[in-house]
């Protein structure tokens, strides 16, 4: 069950209108590493969350939160479109630098949604369900939300920096703070599923039956031009769950067949047989 609570978890309050920078907040909204983003990805995991209650709990802890943070955000980019008109649009594009870029105000924001937000990116994209990941492995979906909060965060980061707006940051800090900790909150359950079941997904998969290859399973081979990547970690020492060792090696060869494809049917209508020689 779900309830709504009218008051926003932070105050959302902006210094001025700014239709441009609220077509930037777009992306952090409905883009791929936005708070819509998070938000399903959480609450799918949690509603499909299976074994230790607490996991489940934290999945919907957190990604109720996200359903606040997204109204947050288009609290945010409504307060920035107070008082646009289609004029500003003409305005900005009189600056040949801001409309080559920016391409002026959204006309979505105008025209579709009445100056409220949208579930889009900055370029009016619109949000789409394989951003999500939700795949039922605890340790690859807690992965997964360590990379999305991590890019979420560079984002709202890099928006800081393109507003003088108080109100905006003030807003944008909170943010922050919040996906600092959640980031947090990953590295911790990342840590302790590794922790019980090792660093490689899934666990579960049988060791014997990847035996014939184990012993790929811990070369790095020099594909590109250059061998600066042999002075990492990855390219030496013991790997991380401690059954070999890593090696480099500078000069890989093929160890298979080239593939030789049979020609189809000619009903496939591939042209590969030659008419000449047809009876």
């Amino acid at each position: 069950m779900f309830r709504h609570q009218k008051e926003l978890q932070y105050e959302v309050k902006v210094d001025r209108p700014d239709p441009m920078l609220a077509r930037n907040v777009q992306e952090v909204l409905g883009g791929q590493f936005g708070e819509m983003t998070v938000m399903m990805q959480y609450l799918f995991q949690g509603f499909n969350c299976r074994g230790e209650e607490k996991y489940k709990d934290l999945l919907m802890d957190i990604g109720t939160e996200e359903v606040g943070h997204v109204e947050m955000v288009c609290a945010l980019i409504s307060q920035l479109l107070d008082g646009a008109s289609p004029e500003d649009q003409a305005k900005a594009a009189e600056d040949p630098n801001v409309a080559a870029i920016m391409g002026g105000v959204n006309p979505q924001q105008l025209i579709v949604s009445g100056l409220g937000a949208l579930p889009t990116n900055s370029n009016g994209v619109p949000w789409n369900g394989s951003y999500m990941v939700s795949s039922g492995n605890l340790l690859a979906d807690m992965r997964s939300n360590l990379h999305a909060e991590t890019q979420g965060r560079l984002q709202v980061s890099r928006l800081y920096h393109m507003t003088k707006d108080e109100g905006v940051r003030a807003t944008f800090r909170k943010m922050l703070a919040r996906d600092r900790y959640h980031q947090y909150q990953w590295m911790a359950a990342i840590a302790e599923l590794e922790e019980k079941n090792g660093v490689v997904v899934p666990a579960s998969f049988p060791p014997q039956a990847e035996m014939e290859s184990q012993s790929e399973a811990y070369k790095l081979f020099n594909f590109s031009e250059g061998e600066q990547s042999k002075e990492g970690p990855w390219a030496r020492g013991t790997a991380q769950d401690g059954t070999g060792d890593f090696e480099y090696v500078s000069t890989p060869k093929p160890k298979g067949k080239a593939p030789k494809m049979a020609v189809p049917a000619v009903e496939l209508h591939h042209d590969l047989t030659d008419k000449s020689t047809d009876k």
